[in-house]
């Protein structure tokens, strides 16, 4: 029978909530400041930073999210040590998940976007420096559960740190090549170089979660570079699939405004793709438009009716299948039997055929 992930993403969503909850109160009451920041020496706003951190960060967190980078680390954790050993490291879920949400702020502030998850954008509701100063709060917060859970040896701490210190450098790389092109400095991008960006956009959360998954049940090096390549590729296909998404779905099942890749100027694999085969005629014209920034709607169906007479789109989505069913080829043979490696294997695939 194949897994339903959707439903598997749904039974596992309640123990990560209340794992965030546990570093990510919503309410920071002085119990909750003590655990978080220490003893005050002289005295906490608590008004204050309920309306500057918690209740933005959890206005973002309670607007959905499918939540699957944290599953994906506790499926390989337990795919690597089992269900019982997995249960005790659901605290550690918090880090890929509330850090995700802190990029979210970040990279809504970058593209000045108007909605995130069918709701307008933290920075529209609460102000650009509330918003800055709670999204950088959420690369640190959820650290805490590593400070406060000496359940795993204190080499693997280290070694968990040092994947997250990695990983975040990554990420920032990534977003850098990203924001660059979109400014209008991607005439020389070739697909290598965008893979390359959304390995390090994209696939390094889901390789942090994968890894750290590894790592915190203490699997052999090998195992651990497995799953780490793995879940790149899972998070580029994953990133390839959003792309497509933002130009082909209808605005009420979105929960972003679609054809804003358009108004970016983002150099997706689709755009990359259509350059490639368009005319010279055809070529300049997309890159009017891109280089425009408009939000005109007919000037964004021109691009995405470029794109689509680029045949991009059966492009992207053999490249983002082949990366998927590669990767698992060869991350399969380490794991053994298991509910866990079925429900890695069918979140793989759910990466590319989701249509939200």
């Amino acid at each position: 029978m194949k897994t339903d992930v959707k439903k598997k993403l749904l039974q596992a969503k309640p123990a990560i909530d209340k794992a965030i909850e546990t570093y990510v109160p919503r309410t920071l009451d002085a119990d909750a400041a003590a655990s978080i920041l220490g003893k005050a020496r002289y005295d906490y706003d608590l008004a204050a930073a309920q309306k500057a951190i918690q209740d933005p960060i959890w206005d973002l967190l309670d607007r959905g999210g499918k939540r699957w980078r944290p599953a994906l680390m506790l499926w390989a954790a337990e795919s690597v040590a089992g269900p019982k050993k997995a249960a005790t490291l659901v605290n550690f879920a918090a880090i890929v998940e509330v850090v995700h949400n802190g990029t979210l702020v970040a990279d809504d502030l970058e593209d000045n976007s108007l909605t995130r998850r069918g709701k307008p954008c933290l920075h529209h509701i609460y102000g650009v420096d509330v918003s800055v100063n709670a999204g950088n709060s959420m690369y640190f917060l959820p650290l805490l559960s590593l400070a406060k859970n000496k359940i795993v040896p204190d080499a693997v701490l280290v070694q968990a740190y040092e994947t997250y210190v990695q990983e975040m450098v990554n990420l920032s790389y990534g977003q850098a090549f990203d924001i660059w092109w979109h400014k209008g400095n991607a005439a020389h991008v070739t697909e290598a170089q965008y893979l390359q960006m959304c390995a390090y956009k994209t696939g390094t959360l889901a390789r942090m979660a994968a890894k750290l998954g590894a790592i915190l049940a203490q699997a052999q090096p090998d195992v651990i570079e497995a799953f780490g390549a793995f879940a790149e590729s899972l998070g580029i296909a994953f990133q390839i699939q959003d792309d497509v998404l933002n130009l082909t779905s209808k605005p009420e099942a979105y929960g972003k405004d679609v054809g804003e890749d358009i108004s970016e100027g983002k150099r997706s694999l689709l755009v990359i793709h259509a350059l490639s085969k368009l005319s010279a005629s055809e070529k300049k014209e997309l890159l009017a438009i891109l280089n425009a920034h408009t939000r005109d709607q007919q000037q964004i169906n021109r691009a995405i009716a470029l794109i689509q007479k680029s045949g991009a789109f059966d492009y992207a989505a053999k490249k983002a299948s082949d990366l998927v069913e590669s990767a698992w080829k060869k991350l399969s043979p380490h794991l053994k039997a298991s509910e866990a490696k079925d429900n890695l294997e069918a979140l793989a695939w759910y990466a590319i055929e989701r249509k939200t």
